[in-house]
């Protein structure tokens, strides 16, 4: 059976508990290396073969994994973060599907939440933001939506993939209509223990990642979330009733 499991954002004790599990008991791990952080691999029981996807096409994974299946082997594949976000692997599992070999998914922690975390932020404030855009900038993967359409919404956005791409970040959030003032941060390499974290504004974006050297291996981070003002959750204000104890008129 394959096993697809989330490894989280980098720190090697982000991983879930099932996904540790699966990995101590794999037979085969094929991971990530240009992401996975390789301290992971220390869980692995004598005698796991260890297979650095970074070096291989799809078809010679899936050859890997067909192999495993033949012996009657585990194999666990693992993805940096959780592979629903940027982990191509729906490819992955349609062909596992087309061949008749068994898999579950395991989801991890993902590097957007590392990366709040960094920053000690809170990407939902009331009365600033109750929505967040995951998205990305077109690259050598082109991206169907408009960019700067995504931008408009003036919402709470994470950027992955993009850290390469400052200046075409930056033009393309301004021409959506973020202020050049509104807050923005770099976040490089989440919860790693090389973790840098940089704050700047969406006007500044390209010019700060310049000077950091930050361009790979980072999140962008954009919006009023990150100014530190907002109104009070209703949630545990004394006044408001909710279905575990009354409102103190």
């Amino acid at each position: 059976m394959v096993h697809f499991v989330g490894a989280g954002p980098g720190a090697p004790d982000l991983i879930t508990l099932r996904g540790a599990e699966l990995l101590a008991k794999a037979d085969v791990v094929i991971y990530a290396g240009s992401l996975v952080n390789p301290a992971l691999l220390e869980r692995c029981k004598p005698g796991c073969r260890i297979h650095n996807s970074a070096e291989l096409t799809l078809e010679q994974v899936l050859s890997l994994m067909e192999e495993a299946e033949r012996r009657g082997e585990d194999t666990v594949r693992l993805h940096t973060g959780d592979p629903c976000l940027y982990g191509a692997v729906r490819e992955q599992m349609d062909a596992l599907e087309q061949r008749g070999i068994s898999f579950d998914d395991t989801p991890g922690v993902s590097s957007f939440c590392a990366a709040a975390a960094a920053l000690k932020c809170e990407y939902t404030l009331p009365g600033v933001s109750q929505s967040l855009i995951l998205a990305r900038i077109g690259g050598r993967t082109p991206v169907p939506e408009q960019f700067s359409a995504l931008a408009a919404h003036q919402t709470s956005m994470v950027l992955f993939l993009s850290a390469g791409m400052l200046e075409q970040v930056q033009r393309e959030l301004l021409k959506g209509g973020y202020a050049p003032e509104t807050p923005a941060a770099l976040v490089y390499k989440a919860s790693w223990p090389e973790e840098k974290t940089v704050r700047c504004t969406g006007g500044t974006l390209a010019q700060s990642g310049q000077s950091s050297g930050i361009c790979r291996t980072a999140l962008v981070l954009v919006g009023d979330f990150l100014r530190g003002e907002y109104t009070r959750s209703m949630l545990y204000h004394p006044g408001f009733t909710t279905g575990y104890r009354e409102g103190q008129v």
